[in-house]
């Protein structure tokens, strides 16, 4: 037996895979310890396969743990060791603006404040030159000087220790000696690519959240010991599961494993449908994740920001939005109704969950347009509360003017606009059609505006699982392990050869390149293209012309890094294993759906394939 269970923000979900039975279940996600809800998903997920703890042999977790302490700006006490006249490169950043006219443009703290950063009296020059020695006897001074602040973690990045790490190593010994128990990240380890800005700035998260994750990762680990679970695997911000100890001493690998479960689904999906280009979108109870797939592969990119901090690691390209089932709608100070990012979260949850919610969220507009009948069953034994619902949508409504009904459509087309929106700047923005993708929509509240927002974008194609509503967990149970290795390699014009390039490939069999042309600051990532120059020029011009509508034949070209990936494929599972068979849809409909329930507006019509997804398309 096969276990995925992922924590949203409001719902945990669970999905047992039994040969060719698929069984799910949700329950409340617990905030104050997400193991908790996630024992309670599998309890309930296995009392309806009527299997023993004991039966399951893959036990795959995705969750918010990390994610919620960086949005949070939350993290263990921290002390960071750099270079001597560099210590605060972390704070200082690249200093971009998202917002280039606003004079009170606001960043997020830094988790390691100016006094708990403790310089290093050493120097590397990028050659690999010592130009200032650091002995024994100084990094012991600077062990013992951080010592004298207490921290939970310490986070080291020296400068070029990417390609020169013996100083970083050199400390890393000594901090360890004087300070046993307390988690170490050296940058060196933690991200293996040159740009002290980027390295630092993940390092310092990697130090602060390894903590908070491994307390985590401890009482899971105990809590399904207990019940006779196997240990988990965790799924990676990549898209791949690693074990749980790598996770808890690595977390900024984690900052997106709850989303990263959908894009592995999303794959799934691809694969087994034969619809090979998709558009994606999960929309829970607390945010709307969107990513690609392209060619049955899910688009991945080498770094990103989250919650306003770098993170330099692989990981699935996916943009959030805050809006979900639970987002909360609200009048600005001009009389516009907008819709996030504010979130009733769990508890109280929506107005429609009795749980003593009184204002206006996603979900309660759609009990007032009919879409969840007053009465459905919810996890946890909840049931929808329509006159709640409609009183919270009424009291909205009497401050905007608007009729309940019309409030809770307005409510809706809100949403819908955030979460085209975050479609846009995954295609049209990145020179991508939407129209030439199909679109697939999942999570709880997914298949509720999956129609809707495919006619705001002009896709013909919806795609719609059975299991939609707990898809993400069941991509868990179906992921790859995987690891990855990223190397500056920093090679240009003449120097890229093919003894060159087949010496940074070295044995993996999945390779990437970071390439650029003599005098770019910024690289694209390509992938699939043998250790052969001729062919990576040819793959770089022709990407860069698809992404910024031009080649120079003229220019050198520079391989920057490496990324070597090492996979370990994932069990082989059967989309329809155990599923009724589905009947034809057309609208206008209301279709309930394993944890979900899908809206089928008038125009539209489908019927299932063999793997019992759902194809949706537009009349002519």
């Amino acid at each position: 037996m096969l276990l995925g269970v992922d924590v949203g923000g409001t719902f945990t979900d669970a999905v047992l895979v039994d040969g060719d039975r698929v069984l799910t279940a949700k329950s409340p996600t617990t905030p104050q310890d997400q193991s908790l809800g996630v024992l309670a998903a599998v309890e309930a997920v296995l009392a309806l396969a009527a299997a023993a703890p004991g039966a399951v042999t893959g036990f795959a977790h995705g969750m918010t743990v990390a994610t919620n302490a960086l949005l949070e700006g939350r993290g263990a006490r921290t002390a960071l060791v750099a270079t001597e006249g560099f210590c605060d490169l972390v704070e200082l950043g690249r200093q971009d603006r998202a917002d280039l006219y606003r004079l009170d443009a606001a960043h997020p703290a830094p988790l390691v404040p100016p006094q708990r950063r403790v310089p290093a009296p050493e120097r590397h020059a990028a050659d690999g030159t010592v130009l200032r020695p650091l002995d024994e006897a100084a990094a012991e001074r600077v062990a013992q000087a951080v010592a004298a602040l207490d921290p939970e973690a310490v986070a080291v990045c020296l400068l070029h220790a990417d390609r020169h790490p013996a100083h970083e190593q050199r400390l890393g010994a000594a901090l360890r000696r004087r300070l046993p128990g307390v988690h170490v990240s050296l940058s060196h380890e933690v991200v293996g690519t040159f740009r002290e800005a980027e390295r630092a700035a993940t390092t310092e998260v990697d130090a602060a959240l390894s903590p908070l994750l491994r307390d985590y990762l401890r009482r899971l680990l105990d809590r399904a010991g207990a019940a006779g679970l196997p240990e988990p695997s965790i799924m990676q911000s990549s898209g791949g599961l690693t074990t749980a100890a790598h996770a808890a001493g690595h977390a900024a690998l984690t900052v997106l494993s709850g989303p990263a479960g959908g894009a592995a689904a999303a794959a799934l999906v691809a694969r087994a449908t034969g619809v090979r280009d998709l558009l994606c979108f999960d929309m829970g109870g607390t945010s709307c994740d969107v990513c690609v797939v392209q060619d049955g592969r899910v688009r991945e990119t080498a770094g990103r920001e989250v919650g306003g901090r770098e993170i330099a690691l692989p990981m699935v390209d996916i943009h959030t939005v805050g809006a979900g089932g639970g987002s909360i709608a609200w009048c600005d100070a001009g009389g516009a109704l907008r819709v996030g990012p504010r979130s009733a979260g769990a508890r109280p949850g929506p107005a429609a969950y009795g749980h003593g919610g009184t204002e206006p969220t996603v979900t309660d507009a759609h009990v007032v347009l009919g879409h969840l009948p007053g009465g459905t069953p919810l996890p946890g034994g909840l049931t929808i509360d329509a006159q709640a619902a409609h009183a919270a949508v009424a009291a909205l409504g009497d401050r905007i003017g608007l009729d309940a009904r019309a409030t809770a459509a307005g409510i809706v087309r809100v949403a819908d606009a955030e979460m085209v929106r975050a479609l846009r700047v995954m295609t049209v923005e990145r020179g991508v059609d939407p129209r030439d993708f199909a679109l697939l929509a999942f999570g709880g509240a997914g298949p509720l505006h999956a129609v809707g927002i495919a006619e705001q974008l002009g896709i013909r194609r919806v795609v719609v699982p059975r299991a939609g509503g707990v898809l993400s967990a069941l991509g868990l149970a179906a992921a790859d392990r995987r690891t990855d290795e990223v190397r500056t390699v920093l090679l240009r014009g003449p120097d890229v050869t093919a003894a060159a390039l087949r010496d940074a490939a070295g044995d993996a069999r999945e390779v990437a390149w970071d390439a650029r042309y003599a005098g770019q600051s910024f690289e694209l990532t390509l992938t699939d293209v043998p250790p052969d120059p001729a062919a990576l020029r040819h793959a770089f011009d022709t990407e860069h012309h698809a992404r910024y509508g031009y080649a120079d034949a003229e220019a050198a070209l520079e391989v920057v890094a490496v990324r070597r990936t090492r996979r370990e494929p994932g069990p082989a599972i059967d989309l329809a294993a155990g599923d009724p068979d589905r009947a034809a849809v057309r609208g206008p409909a209301v279709v309930g759906l394993p944890g979900a329930t899908l809206v089928v507006p008038a125009g539209w019509s489908g019927a299932p394939d063999a793997t019992g997804t759902l194809l949706l398309e537009r009349a002519a």
